[in-house]
């Protein structure tokens, strides 16, 4: 063989191996950038801290089971000392507050032939009834003292949040964009207001919040409307997510946390990541942020707090909504909205985990578990005790010093 040919043999040879090497390189690349990719798809790590708060487990109950795999967001409610909870398994316990304890329980009777209710939507408490929802569209109504069965009504699709109770009304949103009102005497409905739905939502709906004379709701479509009470009457409509985008999942706007009234300010944050302080009487914008998510938000003495699908929490000045701090720590840690107690914000995550941030700079200061289950439903605070419940029926009330 020559020299020339074998030289080029070996350019040959060598070009090959090169090619191949490349091939497992580029696999390599590929790989690599998978891995990278799930990794910062991956929630993240909880990291350690210097606790700056004392946080104590008060008492701990179970209610039930069952909503973990239909994805609601069920969480108790306080009236004069008393929590009131419910699970799509176990029915509706009514608790003493500061012992968690067993008052009542009530669950709803079997009947021959038709199928178990699930309870799905709620509770809701006020004006001696404790209300709630189920998957296949009941509404019960019990007496807030003993728990036995004041009366039932219909509504025409599942019931996945609390009804509102007041001014003589019982408030159900369903989950087909509807709005009922209901005696509260009697159960006897009074009107009704519909709302269509576009093609993708997210899983829950907002509860509805009570004004004097005014219902504000949250609705699918990025919407927050001020219903009158005597007759369901549109007041207002104002857009608090604008469900703009190429395709329908970037078009999700839902308002699913409830509206926040202080005074006659109302506030209101949404899916697509805005919050806005609202006039509560003509729904005028006074400011809009876009900082926000379905969860829902609270409010300090001086900041709306909230956090976002990514997970970061925020802390807007209540006045300019402008972002005094913002701590993404819990990036895609799937947080739940935000409720303030004393000096702290406090969120749950998918984990089990509650997090306590400062309210002054948004730094954790404390945090526990409640729980191995994942947390949907945001906390809720009475007399000073935080309530937790988790998608397995825990629920957990702590104290914070």
């Amino acid at each position: 063989m020559s020299n020339s040919n074998a030289s080029q043999r070996a350019l040959l040879v060598a070009t090959l191996l090169v090619a191949l090497s490349g091939c497992s390189t580029v696999k390599g690349w590929f790989a690599g950038k998978d891995a990278e990719a799930k990794k910062l798809a991956e929630p993240a790590e909880l990291v350690d801290f210097t606790p700056t708060a004392t946080v104590t487990k008060v008492w701990k109950a179970n209610v039930g089971k069952g909503e973990g795999r239909i994805g609601l967001q069920q969480g108790p409610v306080v009236v004069d000392g008393r929590v009131y909870a419910a699970a799509v398994e176990g029915g509706v316990e009514a608790l003493d507050l500061q012992t968690g304890k067993q008052i009542w329980h009530y669950e709803p009777e079997k009947v021959k032939k038709q199928p178990e209710l699930r309870l799905s939507g709620g509770p809701g408490a006020g004006d001696g009834l404790v209300v709630i929802g189920t998957l296949d569209g009941k509404v019960i109504a019990l007496d807030a003292d003993t728990g036995t069965e004041k009366w039932r009504a219909e509504v025409a699709n599942e019931v996945i949040t609390a009804p509102a109770i007041g001014q003589g009304l019982v408030l159900v949103r369903s989950n087909d964009g509807r709005v009922s009102a209901f005696d509260a005497a009697n159960g006897e409905r009074r009107w009704f207001w519909n709302h269509d739905l576009p093609s993708l939502t997210v899983r829950g709906n907002a509860p509805v919040t009570l004004g004097p004379g005014v219902a504000f709701v949250g609705n699918d479509d990025g919407t927050l409307v001020a219903l009158a009470l005597n007759d369901g009457r549109q007041v207002w409509s104002q857009s608090i997510g604008i469900p703009e985008g190429r395709t329908e999942l970037d078009r999700m706007s839902d308002v699913d946390g409830a509206a926040v009234l202080e005074g006659t300010t109302l506030y209101a944050t949404s899916f697509k990541g805005e919050t806005l302080a609202i006039e509560g009487p003509s729904g005028r914008p006074i400011w809009n942020r876009d900082n926000g998510g379905a969860g829902g938000l609270d409010l300090s003495s001086s900041l709306v707090v909230v956090s976002d699908r990514a997970g970061t929490v925020w802390g807007l000045d209540k006045a300019s909504g402008n972002a005094t701090w913002s701590n993404p720590i819990l990036a895609r840690r799937s947080l739940t909205g935000v409720t303030v107690q004393g000096d702290y914000a406090v969120v749950g995550d998918y984990d089990g985990y509650v997090h306590w941030l400062s309210l002054t700079d948004g730094q954790i200061a404390a945090r526990e578990r409640a729980g191995g289950e994942r947390i949907r439903a945001k906390p809720v605070l009475a007399d000073g005790l935080l309530l937790v419940q988790n998608v397995e029926g825990e629920i957990t009330a702590f104290r914070v010093n």
